[in-house]
């Protein structure tokens, strides 16, 4: 009965049910250690258990997936809802998964509850990963130290704080004073990491083609290719630190902006120490309150310093989470921005760019057609008229004014709209997009989020990106080598850009609000209308 009940599926279900069965032995192998010829304690043991528990975990999956969805048409009710119902489920599975897994699965789990281009019941229960990381050892930390350094700490150090006062899932932080009394925070890497990597990203790679097989539509290659990519980046603490020295050249001349300063003799590519800046999360808004800082003047500024970065200077930190941003109440304005962790980093191609800054002004104008050009450009064809959507909360015919909230009409005609799209046109979508634009898709939503715990209006981020995309179309320039007039003349076109786009936005918006009286308007004569004529036939009914 059981085989001739396989036997009813097709044949990539049962090649699941194969899988499941495989790993599932494999994984109850790797939990008992007599069944193993090495000690559990090896490198060797815990990946393979790592790599089982992956392997059983997706293959678990992609059966409830399978066998849940059997027989619905995808584009009922029923569908919908159960698709949801596993969606959670499989989430759950996921978060178990990273939690046993640790290091990099932590790592992964954190990438992916950043996205907004998955489903809504992963990211969501995947967030509970930000802060799940448990610090190492200290004597583990104490040999890295040493061994990178080429010191016993008491030779470098006046004094060293043992307890960290930062812990991730690739490396942790501790306090500590030089020997010329400067307080520095030295950042350790955790030992045998890029062996970790190495495997687990191998898995990872295997897992997402294992379920684009069964599932055509599911394709998360490009999500696996970007963390590894991410992930490699932040291995490498000499290639932070220069990244860390490019962001502060960046805004030498900026008041609010603070970046640490690296100790070049004490950092290698498992050992960043920098100068130790004190300060809270950008998001602690009892703090800031309590400290008389406007949080939406922290949120404007914040975004203005994003804004610049990724419009003006084409060099973007791509991991600016609030544990990656601190408030000082210390600066100009009563306060000063602290920008750490500069791992994941990345240089924009300046063509991209340029585009880009077209792209929002375009999307500031609602100017379908140089999006939809713009939309080739990038790769994604007709998914651009998605673009005012996912940055701007309007759709590409919306009449509604800017950071405003959809019409009725047109939140109807956007969710019949989104109906009919499938997983494969998400997948096609982040498959064709450039890796410098799914950069910007995380960093802008990890911006959104802090944004919205401030308490700034959309308006904030949309104006600001406005107007550092005007600026950034003008000539780029390197205020040291060039000419004063040069610099000037180039400062005043990039600021009458932004006034003409200003302005149109104005005549936009009056021209909504005109509309909207004038409706108005007309509702209340039709009303007062209506009135009249029933006072006149009650009129004439008495006198009859």
């Amino acid at each position: 009965m059981r085989r001739q009940t396989v036997s009813n599926f097709p044949a990539k279900a049962k090649a699941a049910f194969y899988v499941l069965t495989a790993s599932g032995l494999c994984y109850q192998a790797a939990s008992h250690s007599n069944f193993l010829p090495f000690s559990p304690d090896t490198s060797v043991f815990q990946g393979l258990l790592r790599s089982s528990r992956a392997i059983f975990t997706i293959a678990v999956t992609v059966a409830d997936y399978k066998y849940s969805l059997y027989g619905l048409p995808k584009d009922c009710d029923e569908c919908r809802l159960l698709l949801s119902e596993v969606h959670l489920r499989s989430a759950k599975r996921m978060l178990k998964l990273c939690e046993m897994n640790k290091g990099f699965y932590l790592k992964a789990g954190q990438f992916v509850a950043s996205l907004r281009q998955v489903p809504k019941e992963y990211s969501l229960t995947l967030s509970s990963l930000q802060d799940q990381a448990v610090p190492c050892d200290f004597k583990v930390i104490k040999e890295t130290i040493i061994s990178n350094l080429g010191q016993d700490l008491s030779k470098i150090f006046i004094w060293f704080n043992e307890q960290p006062i930062a812990a991730a899932s690739i490396a942790q932080v501790h306090h500590a004073m030089l020997k010329d009394r400067q307080e520095v925070a030295v950042k350790v890497q955790y030992p045998g990491l890029e062996k970790k990597m190495k495997l687990d990203t191998r898995i990872m790679h295997f897992v997402s083609k294992s379920v684009a097989w069964f599932f055509p539509e599911y394709r998360f290659g490009w999500l696996v290719s970007e963390f590894t990519k991410a992930v490699s980046m932040e291995l490498d603490f000499i290639q932070e630190a220069r990244n860390s020295e490019t962001i502060a050249n960046s805004f030498k001349k900026n008041k609010i902006v603070r970046v640490p300063h690296v100790f070049w003799e004490f950092t290698t590519k498992q050992v960043l120490t920098m100068q130790f800046c004190s300060g809270h999360k950008v998001d602690d808004v009892e703090f800031l309150k309590g400290m008389k800082i406007d949080p939406v003047k922290v949120a404007k500024a914040l975004v203005e310093v994003f804004a610049e970065m990724i419009f003006i200077h084409g060099f973007l930190h791509g991991d600016p989470h609030p544990g990656n941003i601190l408030v000082s109440p210390e600066g100009r304005d009563g306060f000063s921005l602290v920008l750490l962790d500069h791992g994941i980093c990345k240089k924009l191609n300046e063509e991209f760019r340029l585009e880009y800054c077209q792209l929002w002004k375009a999307l500031i104008l609602l100017d379908s057609k140089m999006i939809q050009h713009l939309g080739e450009r990038f790769g994604v064809g007709k998914y651009s008229r998605y673009f005012p959507v996912m940055f701007t909360g309007r759709t590409i015919d919306s009449k509604s004014g800017l950071g405003k909230e959809m019409l009725v009409e047109e939140k109807k005609k956007l969710k019949q709209d989104l109906k009919s799209l499938k997983m494969e046109d998400l997948s096609s979508f982040m498959e064709s997009l450039p890796s410098d634009f799914l950069m910007i898709l995380r960093t802008d939503e990890l911006l959104r989020s802090i944004i919205s715990k401030l308490g700034a209006s959309k308006r904030v981020r949309l104006q600001t990106y406005g107007k550092y995309a005007s600026h950034g179309l003008s000539r780029k320039l390197n205020p040291c080598s060039d000419l004063t007039l040069v610099v000037l003349f180039a400062r005043l076109i990039g600021n009458i850009q932004y006034i003409h786009l200003k302005l149109a936005l104005g005549v936009m918006e009056l021209v909504f609000w005109m509309g909207k009286l004038k409706q108005s308007f007309n509702n209340f004569y039709k009303k007062m209308s209506g009135s009249g004529k029933s006072l006149l036939t009650l009129f004439f009914n008495i006198r009859v």
